[in-house]
């Protein structure tokens, strides 16, 4: 008797959604395995981030299904997604600018008992020893790219089985991106899976098992990060062919 495959950590299919009238998505499908590092590539405007956005809770399902660990996931919120395991470090720096960096990650573990929330904050900061100097200063007296690496951080602190970054190189220096990239090797040897939107091609693909790629709202590419000929292939499906078919190209 043939063994199946495992159900993915994360499996959407189907899913549209968008800005109230504005339709962004149309018919997305991935998956994501246990442990698995997957980059989300696209250009500008493509629907990376309403797709984060989607799968998290964030924005309105409008079709479709998003399953994560074998839950329906569609329709809910941001909070049931983080409980469930899956955790959103959306675009951008938020923290809160008038705590300490203790405090902003005592936050993101608010509801954990007091003994494991502190060491959830210590284990985050393990990550980023720039941060762990700077643990009683104020968020908002970190540089923008530690205020990213604090972001970041703020999600560990869930301990997630899937871990969705938005651009975390975003202002960042390059030697802060391969700090924030080498946490993603971290995560994957330590088994949780990471859902990676990025337009540092080459340096995502370094971490990547897999790839798709996103074009005006549809999936055009899918394929292993260390297939043959792939930054060519990416610029075809960007740029060059028929949006709905390209994927099968």
């Amino acid at each position: 008797m043939p063994i199946s495959a495992p159900e993915p950590l994360l499996e959407v299919g189907g899913l549209r959604s968008g800005y109230g009238k504005i339709a962004v998505l149309h018919g997305i499908d991935l998956h994501i395995g246990a442990g698995e590092v997957v980059s989300l590539l696209g250009p500008n405007g493509a629907g990376k981030t309403t797709l984060l956005r989607a799968i998290s809770g964030l924005l309105p399902v409008t079709a479709g299904r998003v399953r994560f660990g074998g839950a329906d996931l569609a329709g809910g919120d941001p909070r049931a997604a983080a409980r469930a395991g899956l955790v959103h470090v959306i675009e951008g720096h938020r923290v809160f600018t008038q705590i300490s960096v203790t405090d902003n990650l005592l936050l993101a573990g608010y509801d954990l008992p007091r003994r494991e929330r502190a060491e959830r904050v210590e284990e985050a900061l393990s990550y980023f020893p720039e941060i762990a100097a700077k643990r009683q200063d104020k968020g908002g007296a970190l540089s923008g790219g530690q205020q990213q690496m604090l972001a970041v951080a703020q999600g560990l602190v869930q301990r997630p089985r899937l871990l969705m970054l938005d651009e975390p190189s975003a202002g960042l220096s390059p030697v802060l991106v391969d700090r924030v990239l080498g946490v993603v090797r971290a995560l994957k040897e330590r088994g949780t899976a990471v859902l990676l939107v990025e337009q540092l091609i080459e340096k995502a693909l370094a971490v990547s098992d897999r790839v798709y790629a996103l074009a005006q709202g549809h999936l055009v590419l899918e394929a292993g990060a260390g297939e043959a000929d792939l930054p060519h292939r990416l610029e075809r499906a960007y740029f060059g062919q028929d949006v709905p078919n390209a994927l099968h190209a």
